[in-house]
C-alpha cells in the first residue's frame, strides 16, 4: 500500500505550487459565511464525543467566526486510509488525529502546518512529531499500555492477583502465561491484547519489548524480526496461544469488558467502559520480561493541515483544544504531554474509576520511562507487508523462527528506501 505516501506527497507538492482548494492562509478572510471546522477521530466513544463537543462550544462563545465544528469519526482499522484518501481526493480535513506510526511520514512530508510549542510539553512526548526544531503536530494521547484484570476470574482460577505478585516482585510474563492458561482452562479469556485480533501486529510491542526485541534497528534501515530477541518474544507469544492456550486463537473473540477474559493489555482511554463492569478490576503495569521492567507508550497526534481550508482559523482552535485547561479535562481519556499535570494527583481528578497508585505506577512512571511505538516512513505499506508476512505464524506447527526470517526478506527492501 502507498496510498499514504502518495496522499501525502500530492498534498505536499500542492502546498508548495500553492494551487487548490483552499487558502494558504487558511484565516477564511475570503469567505462570505461563518468558519466550519472538520476535525477527523477514530473514536465513536459517546463520551469522548461529549467531551469534544463541550470544548467546541466553549470556544465558538468567544469566536463569532466560527460556525460549526465536526469531529468526523472514521472506524480505527481503517482510519488512515480514508484519511490519506480524502487527502488524496482534495476533502481534506482542517485538523486530524494521527497515529505514532505514521508521524514520519505526515511531519516529513509538508503536509502540516507548524504549531506553537508549549513549554510545559515533556520533550519526550514532543519527538515524534518535530523537524528541524519546528512541532507539527499536538501529542495529545501519550498513553502508556497497561493490564487490565478481572480479579474475580483471578481468584476463581486459584491465581494469585497481579497486584500481589507486584508486591513480591514475581508480576512476569511467564507468570501472566500461567494465569491466561489457567482461566482460559475454565471457559474463559486469557489475555487478550487489545486491537490485536491477529491483524495489528504491531500491538504485540506490548509484549515482545520485555524482551528488548524491536521490528527494525533505531535507525530504521534494517529488519530485527529475525534477531534472537524477536524470535524468542514470539515464540512466547506463539506458545502462549497454542500451547499453553492462555490467548484466544484466530477468529476467537473474548470480550474483557463484558467479563470475558481475564486481562486486557491497553490503555487507559479504555477504562470508561469499566464504569459499569459487574465484576472486580484492577490496572497494573505491564509484567517484567526476561530484559526486566519496562513501559510502551502509545501515542497520537492533532495536526492542521495547510490544505484545509481554515489553516489559520484551525490552528487557532488546536491553541485552545490543547491548552492546559482543556488539557487537564482530555485527560479523562487521553493522558497528558503536560509537566505540570503528569502526577496522579491531577490525573487522579479527571480519572475517577482509577486509584492514584494505578495511575502513578501505569501512566506517570510510564511516561517517564516509556518508550514510543515503533514507526517508519511508509509505515501503511510496511505495516501490510508484515501482516502479510506474518500470517503463517498464526498456526499450531509454524515454524517461529523461519516465518520471521521471512519477513525480514519482505520488509528490508521497503525499509532500505
Amino acid at each position: 500500500m502507498k496510498i499514504l505516501t502518495a496522499a501525502l506527497t500530492a498534498a505536499a507538492l500542492l502546498t508548495a505550487a500553492g494551487c487548490g482548494g483552499g487558502s494558504g492562509s487558511g484565516s477564511g478572510s475570503g469567505d462570505s459565511g461563518p468558519i466550519d471546522l472538520r476535525m477527523t477521530i477514530w473514536s465513536a466513544n459517546a463520551k469522548h464525543v461529549a467531551l469534544f463537543d463541550q470544548i467546541a462550544a466553549a470556544y465558538k462563545k468567544d469566536h463569532p467566526e466560527i460556525g460549526k465544528i465536526t469531529f468526523e469519526s472514521i472506524p480505527f482499522d481503517s482510519y488512515t486510509t480514508t484519511l490519506t484518501t480524502q487527502i488524496g481526493g482534495g476533502n481534506v480535513p482542517d485538523l486530524a488525529w494521527i497515529f505514532e506510526s505514521n508521524a514520519p511520514d505526515f511531519v516529513s512530508s509538508g503536509a502540516l502546518e507548524p504549531i506553537d510549542k508549549d513549554a510545559d510539553l515533556l520533550p519526550s512526548t514532543t519527538a515524534n512529531w518535530e523537524k528541524d526544531g519546528k512541532l507539527y503536530a499536538y501529542p495529545f494521547s501519550t498513553s502508556p499500555l497497561g493490564v487490565f484484570v478481572n480479579t474475580d476470574l483471578v481468584k476463581a482460577a486459584g491465581r494469585p492477583a497481579p497486584a500481589q505478585q507486584i508486591a513480591s516482585g514475581t508480576w512476569t510474563w511467564e507468570e501472566a502465561a500461567k494465569t491466561a492458561a489457567a482461566v482460559q482452562a475454565r471457559g474463559k479469556g486469557g489475555v487478550v491484547v487489545g486491537d490485536f485480533d491477529y491483524k495489528g501486529w504491531d500491538t504485540l510491542n506490548a509484549i515482545w519489548a520485555g524482551w528488548g526485541a524491536r521490528p527494525w534497528s533505531e535507525d530504521g534501515k534494517t529488519c530485527q524480526f529475525d534477531q534472537p530477541a524477536m524470535v524468542d518474544a514470539m515464540t512466547f507469544v506463539h506458545k502462549l496461544i497454542f500451547t499453553d492456550k492462555g490467548m484466544p486463537g484466530p477468529g476467537v473473540t473474548k470480550d474483557f469488558y463484558a467479563g470475558d477474559s481475564a486481562m486486557v493489555v491497553t490503555q487507559i482511554s479504555r477504562a470508561a467502559l469499566l464504569e459499569k463492569a459487574k465484576f472486580q478490576w484492577d490496572l497494573v503495569p505491564l509484567p517484567k520480561g526476561p530484559s526486566g521492567g519496562y513501559s510502551v507508550v502509545g501515542q497520537a497526534g492533532i495536526g492542521v493541515f495547510k490544505r484545509g481550508k481554515h489553516a489559520d482559523a484551525a490552528k487557532q482552535f488546536l491553541a485552545y483544544f490543547s491548552n492546559a485547561e482543556n488539557s487537564a479535562k482530555l485527560a479523562q481519556f487521553f493522558p497528558p504531554p503536560r509537566k505540570s499535570q503528569l502526577n496522579s494527583a491531577t490525573l487522579a481528578k479527571a480519572n475517577p474509576l482509577l486509584k492514584p497508585a494505578q495511575l502513578d505506577s501505569v501512566v506517570v512512571k510510564g511516561i517517564e520511562n516509556g518508550t514510543i511505538k515503533p514507526s517508519h516512513t511508509g509505515y501503511a505499506e510496511v505495516q501490510q507487508t508484515v501482516r502479510a508476512a506474518l500470517d503463517p505464524l498464526w498456526k499450531p506447527d509454524a515454524d517461529v523462527k523461519s516465518v520471521l526470517s521471512g519477513v525480514c526478506s519482505k520488509i528490508n527492501p521497503l525499509l532500505a528506501k
